[in-house]
């Protein structure tokens, strides 16, 4: 069995090799090309599309030689060709729709009915999802439930690796981790037919990147990439039916680690950012990469990387124990979080914000209240010393640094700081004054309005700018805690200021008092 499974990843390896070429030839001829029409296109001329053509005519005629051979030469190691029966017609259906597309291009919705039809095609020839692991047991579907979540498995994952078909050899080398991951799985399995079918599938691909690979010649198209995700999905499927529980769901999910990932990121994003979900972007992990300074084909390997370390992770799962699982999830969760983090998705950011700050809330709430109580205590308040003692108060238990408070008596402004006989309205967190002068510190200056419209001063209110961000509702100084502290100035102000009149202006002046 082990030369035919050689045979038939050399054969497939060899055919898609030839065929590839051929189809660029002929789709070149023929006008079935993809032009760099829109800004999230990143190639710079225009390149022949279907190259899956040549991936699914390998791919066939190589596991049809083997499976003739290998009933030819060892009947007794033929295997049931059921599971080839059940996969390869929506499988057929689904690459229909990809070369359709690929040449006169069809709406989401019709795709996402298409594809729903394969995966009822899965289900109804016994390759279904019944039951789904969770933290205390198995959970049984019934097939009205099972239905669904099947066609959903089936679509997500097709999808998946269309969605990373953005730069060259990405969506087909991924696909080939995760193909051999299946393969693995399969072999140990004594699955010898999805072992077959995987490995004429990996030579396939591996026939194809010799084209597609940056600079590429040929695009693999929605026939290509849709195929394959659907074979991907529906052999998952086989094999969760021959594993256990355990190891059929979690080793797909993780082999198809990238394609997922990508996915993922792309729903929540547009979903984050109020954009329909379909609306294509510059957003993709391959487009921030980009950004950040990394050429095409770095981008590619550090892609094929990663899904290098995801399929290494899922074949850990293999001897599912708890601290293998327990590791594998460790691994994963940081490897996603830091990357995540490192791509510096703004959509992500904001939601990080708004979370911090809902934990911030009661902070919050507690800065409010000591506005409100100054704003409370200030209508009574009798003199200056009283005013200061109310704000030092109210700031010392607040977000900010320092304040200062700048009267103004009778149309002449006078700084109560510089004034001799009037306590000083100024008051700051230790050093904080010091720092002002080398401008790592903002500033807001709140004008002094009473109710009667009267000028009497300003408060100027400073934060640094390294500390966290402010935790106070800032509508609450602009609203009547100005006034009010404006009416508190004004009426002691007046008790220590004596009008005189002058012989240069017949209007009163302020002049300090004794």
């Amino acid at each position: 069995m082990t030369i035919i499974f050689l045979g038939t990843f050399v054969g497939a390896l060899v055919l898609s090799f030839i065929l590839t070429k051929l189809v660029r030839d002929v789709a070149t001829l023929r006008g079935w090309v993809a032009a760099p029409a829109q800004p999230r296109h990143l190639h710079n001329r225009a390149l022949p599309r279907l190259g899956g053509v040549a991936i699914v005519f390998s791919f066939l005629i190589a596991t049809g030689s083997a499976l003739v051979v290998t009933r030819l030469m060892r009947p007794e190691l033929s295997p049931s060709l059921r599971p080839l029966l059940t996969i390869l017609p929506p499988a057929i259906l689904i690459f229909l729709l990809g070369v359709y597309d690929d040449i006169r291009s069809v709406g989401p919705y019709w795709k996402f009915l298409v594809q729903a039809i394969a995966g009822a095609m899965l289900f109804a020839g016994g390759l279904r999802i019944l039951d789904l692991p969770v933290l205390f047991g198995a959970h049984q579907f019934s097939w009205i439930t099972g239905l669904p979540v099947t066609i959903l498995w089936v679509m997500a994952i097709t999808n998946a690796f269309n969605l990373i078909d953005g730069l060259d050899g990405l969506a087909a080398g991924s696909a080939l981790f995760s193909t051999l991951v299946v393969f693995v799985v399969a072999l140990l399995g004594n699955l010898s037919l999805i072992s077959l079918i995987t490995l004429a599938l990996a030579g396939a691909i591996l026939g194809f990147l010799r084209y597609n690979f940056n600079p590429a010649t040929i695009f693999l198209g929605d026939c290509g990439s849709l195929f394959i995700g659907f074979m991907l999905s529906a052999l998952a499927l086989y094999g969760a039916q021959k594993a256990p529980t355990i190891i059929a769901v979690a080793i797909p999910m993780v082999s198809f680690g990238l394609p997922i990932l990508e996915t993922s990121l792309s729903v929540l994003r547009r979903l984050i950012s109020g954009r329909p979900v379909f609306t294509a972007d510059r957003e993709h992990i391959h487009h921030k990469l980009l950004q950040r300074g990394m050429s095409h084909r770095q981008v590619v390997i550090v892609l094929y990387a990663v899904s290098a370390v995801f399929a290494l992770l899922s074949l850990f799962l293999l001897w599912p124990t708890g601290s293998t699982l327990g590791l594998v999830l460790a691994v994963l969760g940081t490897g996603v979080w830091i990357g995540v983090q490192h791509l510096g998705y703004l959509e992500f950011g904001e939601i990080r914000r708004v979370a911090q700050r809902t934990m911030e809330q009661r902070q919050i709430v507690v800065n409010n209240l000591a506005i409100r109580r100054a704003t409370e205590e200030l209508k009574v308040a009798e003199s200056f010393q009283q005013v200061g003692r109310i704000l030092t108060a109210a700031f010392d238990s607040n977000d900010f640094d320092a304040f200062e408070l700048r009267a103004e008596v009778a149309g002449r402004g006078f700084h109560l700081v510089d004034a001799e006989d009037l306590p000083q309205l100024r008051w700051s967190k230790p050093g904080m004054f010091a720092t002002i002068e080398f401008g790592d510190a903002w500033s807001m200056t709140l004008p002094l309005v009473t109710a009667g419209g009267e000028l009497c001063g300003n408060l100027i209110i400073l934060k640094r700018y390294a500390n966290r961000d402010l935790q106070l509702d800032i509508n609450l100084f602009t609203s009547l805690f100005a006034t009010t502290l404006a009416e508190a100035v004004h009426r002691n102000a007046m008790q220590n200021v004596e009008f005189m009149p002058t012989t240069d202006n017949p209007s009163l002046l302020p002049a300090q008092a004794g």
